[in-house]
Parts: C-alpha cells; structure tokens; sequence
C-alpha cells in the first residue's frame, strides 16, 4: 500500500546501494551491543551527509519499503523471545523496532526471514530504533532543515495490508 502523500518523483536508490550502506552498520554482531549500534548508525547518517541529498531520500525511501515488507502477521504476532513471561507479544512499537533489527542485521538475515517465521523469530529479542532516524538526521546535517518527506510506503506497524489480511476493512 502506498503512502498517499507520497511524492512520485522521489529518488530510489538501489537495493544493492541501500544493503551496501546497511552493511556499514556491522551486521547482526552490532545488535548486541545497544552503544554500538548508536555510533554505527550515527557515522551512517555522517557518512550519507557528505553525499548528494537525492542518496539520503534514497536511503529514506529504500529503509521505508524494506520495513513495509516485513510488516506481516507472521512476525508481529510472534512473542518476544527471552521474555519473563510467555505472554510478552510484541507492541506495535516494538515490532516496528524488531524490523529494523532485522534490516540492521543486513541483506541475508532481511532476505532470509521471508517465509520463515522462526528465523525472525530471534529478533523479537533485539531493537534498533536508531536506523528509523538515519536518514532524517543525515537530511538535517546536509542541508539544515528538518526531514519533511513523507515516503512512499508507510512502515508502521500494521499499515501493510497484503501481510495482514484479518486486519483488512
């Protein structure tokens, strides 16, 4: 489903530039250490700040798809793993903060989850929030204003409508 606010002409970088960039991050070992994935997401936005914009809208735009794909029931509804109490599903925030591990993970893990609940299953554990602010904090610090672009597709949890069938009017 598409953002209807979205602007058409809006630059996508490729994925192969987008997993690239995620690459700098350090992959799933990152994760484990909420300091590291803070410093790992801050050089990403400094990095992305050097270069033309349309590579920062990019990067918003390719982050926001990427998100939007994984927000199925499937792995919304899985509870969080290493939770005190069977019972701890996840939030609509803390979904949308799992999904974002998984991209953060990078390109094979984002790939690999796909028709395999039980390998998104792990990051129900883990958050990173701070790849959600990348590209908003690169915009400021390129061109100082705020981000203002809404994006073609809407990542918050449950606004995919093909991955949450039940949940369609």
């Amino acid at each position: 489903m598409r953002n209807e606010n979205a602007h058409d002409e809006l630059p996508v970088m490729t994925w192969d530039r987008f997993w690239e960039l995620v690459g700098t991050l350090g992959g799933p070992a990152v994760l484990e250490r909420c300091d590291h994935l803070e410093e790992a997401c801050e050089g990403l936005a400094q990095r992305l700040a050097l270069g033309p914009v349309e590579e920062i809208t990019g990067f918003g735009e390719r982050l926001a798809e990427a998100l939007y794909r994984l927000d199925r029931a499937e792995f919304g509804r899985l509870p969080v793993q290493d939770a005190e109490a069977p019972h701890d599903w996840q939030t609509d925030d803390h979904f949308l903060y799992t999904r974002a591990a998984v991209v953060t993970a990078g390109r094979e893990v984002y790939e690999g989850v796909f028709g395999h609940p039980e390998r998104f299953a792990p990051y129900t554990a883990l958050q990173a929030e701070e790849l959600l602010y990348v590209h908003e904090e690169a915009y400021e610090a390129a061109t100082g204003e705020e981000w203002d672009f809404p994006t073609r597709y809407d990542y918050e949890s449950c606004s995919n409508a093909e991955g949450w069938p039940d949940l369609r009017s």
